[in-house]
């Protein structure tokens, strides 16, 4: 009985005309145009854009180059080099991220022990010069910088669902 269902569904082409009423009902109503530079749409709190590194409040580095992010990263897309220090902790010395390659799912986030590798709101940027889509150690410093407030009070607001 269930083939003989599929298949009279199938030749009656049912997902095709429903399909059809879907685009005849909005074909006629109103259009909205939103004015991109002025107008912008709602952002979620949850939203993945470019990276930033974190530190600490004393100013140090949070990095503490266990390579966790570079091993689950499914695009490859982070490099990390790093060496002991003086004190016998590891630190990094190469952190770059190629863009074109990340796929921004967050693996890195979520797998950082320390939380020093974040995703920030920012998806407003762009690339001029060749090799400017890998974005290295200290330009992921600075952004993580100038926008720790906001990826502090971001994750705070979030901390009830991680």
């Amino acid at each position: 009985m269930g083939k003989f269902v599929s298949w009279f569904r199938s030749l009656l082409l049912l997902e095709l005309l429903g399909g059809m009423a879907l685009t005849f009902k909005y074909l006629f109503r109103p259009k909205y145009t939103l004015m991109y530079p002025m107008e912008k749409t709602p952002q979620s709190p949850r939203f993945r854009g470019l990276h930033a590194l974190r530190r600490y409040p004393n100013g140090e580095e949070r990095c503490i180059a266990c390579k966790l992010c570079e091993a689950v990263c499914p695009a490859l897309a982070i490099t990390i080099d790093s060496e002991p220090r003086e004190d016998g902790t590891r630190r990094t010395t190469r952190y770059d991220i190629d863009l074109f390659k990340c796929i921004f799912c967050g693996f890195c986030e979520e797998s950082c022990p320390v939380d020093s590798i974040v995703e920030t709101h920012l998806h407003e940027y762009h690339f001029e010069n060749r090799g400017e889509n890998i974005v290295t150690k200290p330009q992921l410093l600075a952004i993580g910088d100038r926008l720790e407030a906001e990826i502090a009070e971001r994750r705070a607001a979030d901390a009830a669902f991680r």
